[in-house]
């Protein structure tokens, strides 16, 4: 057997799966999109189509998140790891007196910065398809409102970026923060989808990623998307556009 093959089955004694394969693409496929939708909108209106195209991608990667919250495995489903604001407090509360319960997927807190996120992003992603930057450049979907709605929730658009930016600055912190009191190997576990055996029971462990289902979703999805701005109407010629 060699060192590799060794390594990798000593890893799967010591740890327990937890994290299915789609979340994790999720995950990162979501970070490389904004993180493009930034620069694209840094470098100016040339670069417009390529800042709608990330667009694209994180309203169907927001989509689907939303869906394999219903469909998916058993820590990707939002009645898994959503919880109360009462049991929420209560978890923040025993994290601040360096006692917090352990969970197999997202902890309260966890879960509430996910939830946000994704109403965010997908608030943010849906007004850009309305946009107009008043140049050359309209947003896909900019043909069902008028040029002084179109120039309102660009506005927003805008505007609410820079909330989202706070956001996923707190979402950082808090993994840092949980690395630093909790010892938990977040990053490693959302790249692998193991964690320890010793923080996750078996029952809680994952057998299948479902890998097939996810793909019929965003082939789904992002279908449904295409269909919906090819299909929008052109803007009328007021003079305005």
């Amino acid at each position: 057997m060699t060192t590799i093959e060794e390594a990798t089955r000593a890893s799967a004694v010591e740890h327990r799966q937890v994290w299915d394969l789609p979340v994790r693409v999720f995950h990162w496929a979501l970070v490389v999109a904004i993180m493009g939708a930034f620069v694209t909108n840094r470098l100016g209106v040339s670069y417009f189509k390529y800042h709608v195209w990330c667009g694209y991608a994180v309203i169907v990667l927001v989509l689907f998140r939303i869906v394999w919250g219903f469909v998916g495995t058993r820590h990707a489903q939002f009645w898994n790891f959503v919880r109360s604001p009462a049991a929420t407090l209560k978890y923040a509360v025993g994290l601040l007196r360096g006692r917090p319960a352990r969970y197999a997927g997202h902890n309260p807190l966890g879960a509430w910065m996910v939830v946000t996120l994704l109403a965010a992003l997908a608030t943010e992603a849906t007004l850009g398809l309305f946009g107009n930057d008043e140049i050359f450049n309209l947003g896909p979907l900019a043909g069902y409102v008028s040029k002084d709605l179109s120039l309102q929730l660009t506005s927003i658009h805008r505007r609410l970026f820079y909330w989202i930016i706070g956001a996923i600055a707190m979402h950082i912190l808090a993994v840092i923060a949980h690395h630093a009191f909790e010892q938990g190997h977040l990053v490693r576990a959302m790249i692998t989808g193991r964690k320890p055996r010793h923080s996750v029971e078996e029952a809680d462990s994952i057998a299948s990623s479902r890998t097939w289902l996810a793909a019929l979703l965003t082939i789904a999805l992002a279908g449904g998307l295409a269909w919906l701005v090819t299909h929008a109407p052109t803007p009328a010629d007021d003079g305005l556009y």
